[in-house]
C-alpha cells in the first residue's frame, strides 16, 4: 500500500530590498536573513531495484534545484520592483554586481509565489510541490501552498 509522505528542507540566504511607494520604513534598503523552507510531496519509490527507494526524493536533488533557482540567485543580491529602479543607481559597480529588478513588489509575500513558480518546473516526475514558507524575520513569514492555489 503506497502512502503520500512530505519531506521538507530548508534554506538561508541574505537578501536586501526596498518596497517601491511604500508609506513605512520599508521603503528604503535593508536586509534580511531569510529562512526558506520547501515542502515536496509525492508516494516514496518502491522499487527496490532503484538506488534511491524508499525515498520521494533525495534531499540533495532537492538542494540542487532550490540552490540553483532561489538561493544562487537571490543570496547577497539587492530586490527591487522595477517601478523603482533608476539605471544610474546600478551604474556603482563597486557596490551592485548583483541586484534583481522584479515585476512585482518584492515583499514576502510575493516572493513565495515567484519561489514556488520557479521551483515547480523543475521537480521529478512524482514529486510536487507543497508548500513555501519564507521567513523574512524570526517572527515573520509569508507561506504559499499548492492546495490554496489550483
Amino acid at each position: 500500500m503506497s502512502q503520500t509522505v512530505r519531506v521538507t528542507k530548508q534554506f538561508n540566504f541574505e537578501a536586501a530590498h526596498a518596497l517601491w511607494n511604500y508609506d513605512g520604513k520599508c521603503k528604503n534598503i535593508h536586509g534580511h536573513t531569510y529562512k526558506l523552507f520547501v515542502t515536496v510531496s509525492g508516494t516514496p519509490i518502491s522499487d527496490e531495484a532503484d538506488v534511491k527507494h524508499g525515498m520521494l526524493i533525495d534531499f540533495g536533488d532537492l538542494k540542487q534545484i532550490v540552490n540553483r533557482e532561489i538561493v544562487n540567485v537571490y543570496d547577497h543580491a539587492l530586490v527591487l520592483n522595477k517601478k523603482s529602479a533608476d539605471e544610474s543607481f546600478f551604474k556603482i559597480p563597486h557596490l551592485f554586481d548583483r541586484f534583481i529588478l522584479t515585476d512585482y513588489q518584492p515583499t514576502c509575500e510575493s516572493m513565495v509565489i515567484d519561489f514556488a513558480a520557479r521551483i515547480k518546473p523543475h521537480l521529478p516526475e512524482g514529486v510536487r510541490l507543497f508548500s513555501i514558507r519564507l521567513y523574512e524575520t524570526e517572527n515573520s513569514y509569508g507561506e504559499w501552498f499548492a492546495d490554496d492555489n489550483k
